[in-house]
């Protein structure tokens, strides 16, 4: 009697297991099962946050849900990262838009209270955009070489659009590599930034693309190189600085990249339907005429590739910070 009681429970037990895995898949099947949100950790207008909102549109289309974009600017990204790493309720149907800010934070900021790689799952990097190395128009160096073998002599300043940008990273690892004298001089954003450079009262920029090229082609500004480890489509004579291979360029490789990322508790289910739709956008014409606007270049990694790139990132920047003495 006991026997035929025992079996009878594993029977029921057993179903009933089978009955839980059965709803368990079929709701994650069904992800998302309610509004995504994307958060940009910067202020409305700039790269990230035109990108974030280009990319939520086409992705409203590949999932069929709402994509909500969230402003939450602060302290260089790292505001909204760590309450991204906090995770919580909505944490399954959250995503946010990474960039160097991401990397470089962890480096300039001594008290993040996440871990920039273990506590985030890597989903997608959409672009990757160079720097451009530029002078003034009337600017005596016509080279890269030129302008190092004067740096050497003399100080040198080179403009940025705040602390911990790419573009100021951009310049402090160019600084320590070729060990020239070269004084930051940090402004509230590329627009502010960008004058100062046209009028000559900087020497020189490690600008993002879009916001020189226009200057470059009408002559306004002189392109020396392209921080980037291919030649622009949109710069083809424009040497990279890898290629130019002295006083240690051939390490010199740095884009400002761009890429979606999530709390490390976003289920495994959620991460493949992002994943494949995410492979679906970077597809589309839509999202490749947009890159190709920004002079980017479609993201190459994702996943445990992407994660990769950013732990070598971190290092890369911590280096650079500790060698400049840059901290916040």
């Amino acid at each position: 009697m006991k026997s035929i009681l025992k079996a009878a429970c594993w029977a029921i037990c057993s179903s009933g297991l089978a009955l839980g895995v059965f709803v368990s898949s079929a709701l994650a099947s069904e992800w998302p099962t309610e509004d995504i949100r994307l958060v940009v950790p910067y202020a409305p207008g700039g790269t990230t946050d035109v990108l974030s909102r280009r990319v939520a549109d086409l992705l409203q289309s590949e999932l069929d849900t709402n994509i909500i974009v969230e402003n939450r600017p602060g302290a260089g990204s790292t505001v909204a990262t760590a309450r991204l790493a906090r995770g919580g309720r909505d944490a399954d149907h959250t995503i946010l838009m990474a960039s160097p800010g991401h990397t470089i934070g962890a480096a300039i900021y001594p008290n993040l209270t996440y871990d920039p790689v273990e506590d985030f799952v890597f989903l997608q990097k959409l672009i990757d955009i160079p720097n451009v190395m530029v002078v003034p128009a009337d600017s005596p160096y016509d080279s890269v070489t030129d302008f190092i073998k004067a740096a050497k002599k003399q100080n040198m300043t080179f403009s940025h659009s705040g602390v911990g940008s790419s573009i100021h990273m951009s310049g402090e690892l160019f600084k320590s590599l070729t060990e020239t004298n070269m004084t930051a001089v940090p402004f509230a954003g590329s627009g502010a930034a960008l004058p100062a450079l046209l009028s000559g009262d900087v020497d020189v920029s490690f600008e993002n693309m879009p916001t020189v090229l226009s200057h470059i082609k009408s002559g306004d500004l002189k392109a020396l190189a392209v921080t980037s480890a291919e030649r622009s489509k949109d710069l083809p004579n424009v040497p990279t600085l890898r290629e130019i291979g002295d006083y240690n360029l051939d390490q010199f490789v740095t884009t400002a990249w761009f890429g979606l990322i999530a709390d490390k508790s976003f289920p495994l289910e959620a991460q493949e339907a992002m994943q494949s739709a995410l492979e679906r956008v970077m597809q589309r014409k839509e999202f490749l005429d947009f890159a190709d606007q920004l002079g980017a270049k479609p993201g190459q990694v994702a996943g445990d590739e992407f994660k990769q790139f950013v732990a070598e990132d971190v290092k890369r920047w911590q280096t650079v910070a500790d060698q400049a003495g840059i901290s916040q």
